[in-house]
C-alpha cells in the first residue's frame, strides 16, 4: 500500500513538472515566435474565404490568399483613413467650440474663486492666526510635505513620459518588421494550410489527434462565439448611446455613438473613457441637466453591459452563465481586462479537456490504473 502511494505521488509530481515545463516552454517560445502565431491566427480566420475562392471561383490557392490579404490590407487602410478623417473633422469642430466653452469655464472658475475660495481662505487665515506657534508649524510642515509629494509625483510622471518617448519611436521599426514577417508567414501558412495540417497530424498519436480535434473544434466555436457576442454588445451599446444622444440633442450623435461603441471593446476603460470626462466637463461648465442626462445614459450602458455580457458569452460560447461570470471575474482580478478574454477561453479549454477524457487519463496515470 505504501509503495502504491509512493508511486502515485511520484507520478503526480511528474505530471505537475510536465505541465509547468510545458507552460513555461510555451510562454518562452511565444515571446520569440509571436509574429508567426499572429500569422497562424490570421491564416485560420481567412481560410474559409480562401477555400471559397479556390473551389467556387476556381482560383489558384496562392492567388486566392494574395487577393484576401490585399482585401484585408485595403479594409484596414480604409478604416484608418476614415478614422483619421473623422479625427480631423472632430478637431476642426472642437477648434470652433472649445474656445467658447473654455471662456465659460474661466468665468465659472472666477466666480467660484470669488464666491467660495476667497471667503474660505479668509476664514482659514483667521483660524490659522488664532493657533499657537506649535500648531502653526505643524500645519506648515504638513502643507510642505504634501506639496513636496505632489511635486515629486508630477515630476516622476513627466519624467516617465519623456523617458518612454524614445522607446515609442524605436518601437515603430520593430512594428514594421513584425508586420512584414507576419504578412509573409500568413501567406505561406494559408497557401500550404492543408499540407501543414496533414504533416502535423502525422506527427501526433491517434489519441492525441482525436482529443486535439475536439479541443480545436470547441475553441473554434468559442472564438467565433466570443466575436459574435462582442459584436452584439457593441451594437447594443452603440444603439443605446445613439438614442440617448439624440434625445439629449447632441450634435454628431451618430459619430460619437460609433466611437463610444468601439471604445466599449476595452473592458477595463470601456465607455467611461468618453462619458466620465464629458460628464465632469458638463457639470463644471454649469450644464447640470445635460450632465444628469449623460450620467443616466452612462448608467444604462453600464447596466446593460454587465447584464448582457455573461448571458451572451454563455449562449454563444456554450458555457453556463454562472461559470462564465466566475471566469470573467477571476480573470479580471488576476490579469486585468485581458482576463475578461482569457478567463472564458481557459474555461472552454478546461471543459473540453474534461469532455474528451484528458483529466480522467491523467488521473488514471497518477493512480496507476491501466486502460481497459
Amino acid at each position: 500500500m505504501s509503495n502504491q502511494y509512493l508511486y502515485s505521488s511520484l507520478r503526480f509530481l511528474f505530471v505537475i513538472v510536465v505541465i509547468v515545463a510545458g507552460l513555461a516552454s510555451l510562454y518562452y517560445l511565444s515571446t520569440l515566435t509571436y509574429p508567426f502565431l499572429i500569422a497562424l491566427a490570421i491564416a485560420f480566420l481567412i481560410n474559409p474565404i480562401v477555400d471559397l475562392l479556390e473551389k467556387k471561383v476556381r482560383m489558384p490557392r496562392a492567388l486566392a490568399v494574395i487577393v484576401v490579404l490585399l482585401f484585408l490590407l485595403a479594409l484596414v487602410a480604409g478604416l484608418v483613413t476614415l478614422l483619421v478623417a473623422e479625427i480631423v473633422t472632430g478637431t476642426q469642430y472642437l477648434a470652433t467650440v472649445v474656445p467658447n466653452h473654455f471662456q465659460k469655464l474661466v468665468v465659472y472658475m472666477e466666480q467660484f474663486v470669488a464666491s467660495q475660495l476667497i471667503p474660505l481662505y479668509n476664514q482659514l487665515a483667521t483660524l490659522f492666526k488664532n493657533l499657537d506657534t506649535t500648531q502653526q508649524d505643524t500645519i506648515m510642515t504638513n502643507i510642505q510635505s504634501v506639496g513636496t509629494k505632489i511635486a515629486t509625483t508630477v515630476g516622476q510622471f513627466i519624467q516617465n513620459i519623456l523617458q518612454n518617448i524614445p522607446s515609442i519611436i524605436g518601437w515603430l521599426p520593430n512594428f514594421a518588421t513584425i508586420f512584414i514577417f507576419s504578412l509573409l508567414a500568413t501567406f505561406f501558412i494559408s497557401k500550404d494550410w492543408y499540407r501543414l495540417k496533414a504533416l502535423f497530424q502525422k506527427l501526433l498519436p491517434s489519441k492525441v489527434q482525436t482529443s486535439g480535434t475536439k479541443v480545436f473544434a470547441e475553441l473554434k466555436k468559442a472564438l467565433f462565439g466570443f466575436i459574435k457576442a462582442q459584436a452584439t454588445l457593441i451594437s447594443i451599446t452603440t444603439l443605446i448611446v445613439l438614442v440617448g444622444l439624440l434625445i439629449l440633442r447632441v450634435e454628431y450623435a451618430i459619430t460619437i455613438a460609433l466611437i463610444i461603441g468601439i471604445v466599449d471593446v476595452l473592458p477595463y476603460l470601456g465607455t467611461g473613457l468618453v462619458f466620465v470626462p464629458w460628464i465632469i466637463y458638463a457639470a463644471i461648465s454649469g450644464e447640470t441637466h445635460f450632465a444628469i442626462g449623460l450620467s443616466v445614459l452612462y448608467i444604462v450602458v453600464l447596466v446593460q453591459r454587465q447584464v448582457m455580457e455573461p448571458k451572451l458569452l454563455s449562449s454563444n460560447i456554450g458555457l453556463d452563465p454562472l461559470a462564465t461570470l466566475i471566469a470573467l471575474f477571476v480573470g479580471f482580478k488576476l490579469i486585468g481586462f485581458l482576463g475578461l478574454i482569457v478567463g472564458p477561453v481557459l474555461l472552454v479549454i478546461g471543459r473540453t479537456l474534461h469532455h474528451v477524457g484528458v483529466f480522467q487519463d491523467i488521473w488514471n496515470f497518477i493512480v496507476g490504473k491501466k486502460e481497459a
